[in-house]
């Protein structure tokens, strides 16, 4: 007996996430994970949570989270859509506004998830090369069915003007989604599309700037048409009761993840700073990461040489990311750890 398996499926070059080491030896700047804990009123919820409510299936559309979110951000709960991360978010949406045969559209290089929800439905993929220097500028006579827009974008870090995006949403004829997963630590967002454009969805995630990557939660902001479609093909409880309660509590302590992005950005300056002076290029950067091309040792030589004494960055191969790096911002002492062991990797020569 054979199992069929999707062709689409078959040949699919699937997602590859950034390293999770288990012996826990390692200073980890790969995965753009929050340095510091969650709010400390997480902690107190968590702790007050009974055993006995999870005998009971959670609330299926999330209202006491969707309210929160829409509280934040000026919206009714009806234009809320909350996810079990932005990934499935994301999948959703590929799910439910593109049809068999169509095509998704998206910068590159960007999220890499993109290409891969796009290839398991065997949508034509329309990426939008950047420019010499990352640039985004969309080519004459451009079309998709939906254009998958990371702002401010990975791994990169530059963040694009909302006039920008409004002005290309006006003029496209598909589903705009902007993922701004990052951009609590920009300093500009594109939150009023959601309100103002019909065929924008904005996405906001809790994994990078509220320290919750490890509960996996995500949300989008748009009108209720567009929502109506997330909600009738979600999971029948896509989110489970601990994630609703601890994702509202994290997004109400507005003002502990302010106070840690603040950290974070400012420590993102001492860092870029530091590799400037080394005669690296540095990208400005408008996340929890830097972007960046290293002297004096290729950006490979480098990642490898970095593992090999215990710290973690990412290496993208490939033509347009080869040669750069992405850094994510730890805690200043893990800074500091990271640009001692990089000054002995370059004085050593790398690893090749």
């Amino acid at each position: 007996m054979s199992v069929n398996v999707r062709q689409s499926v078959a040949s699919l070059n699937a997602y590859v996430p950034g390293e999770q080491p288990k012996d826990g030896q390692y200073v980890k700047l790969n995965t753009n994970e929050c340095p510091f804990p969650p709010s400390p009123q997480v902690k107190k919820a968590l702790a007050g949570i009974g055993t006995d409510l999870l005998r009971l299936y959670p609330d299926p559309v999330s209202t006491e989270l969707r309210e929160v979110i829409a509280g934040i951000h000026g919206y009714k709960p009806a234009q809320v859509f909350a996810g079990n991360g932005l990934d499935e978010v994301l999948s959703l949406c590929v799910r439910g506004f593109v049809d068999d045969g169509g095509s998704v559209g998206y910068m590159e290089p960007s999220y890499s998830l993109y290409p891969v929800l796009a290839d398991i439905r065997g949508l034509e993929k329309r990426p939008v090369p950047l420019g010499l220097h990352f640039e985004w500028q969309m080519p004459a006579e451009y079309s998709a069915d939906m254009f998958l827009l990371t702002n401010p974008n990975a791994p990169t870090g530059i963040r694009y003007d909302v006039d920008v995006i409004r002005k290309f949403s006006r003029g496209f004829g598909g589903l705009v989604v902007v993922d701004e997963a990052y951009v609590d630590f920009s300093d500009g967002d594109c939150m009023e599309l959601g309100r103002s454009e019909k065929n924008v969805l904005v996405l906001r995630s809790l994994s990078k700037s509220y320290s919750m990557a490890g509960m996996r939660l995500g949300y989008a902001v748009g009108s209720e048409k567009l929502i109506e479609v997330l909600f009738k093909i979600k999971d029948s409880y896509n989110l489970d009761r601990i994630s609703q309660v601890l994702g509202s509590v994290a997004l109400r302590d507005q003002a502990y993840m302010r106070a840690n992005v603040k950290r974070i950005v400012e420590t993102r300056a001492r860092l870029s700073k530091a590799l400037s002076a080394m005669g690296w290029e540095v990208y400005p950067s408008q996340t929890n990461f830097v972007w960046t091309r290293p002297s004096g040792i290729t950006a490979r030589g480098l990642y490898v040489a970095l593992r090999n004494r215990k710290v973690l960055i990412r290496y993208f191969a490939g033509p347009r990311t080869g040669e750069y790096l992405r850094i994510s911002i730890g805690t200043d002492a893990e800074i500091d750890t990271l640009l001692a062991a990089i000054g002995g990797a370059v004085k050593e020569g790398g690893a090749g």
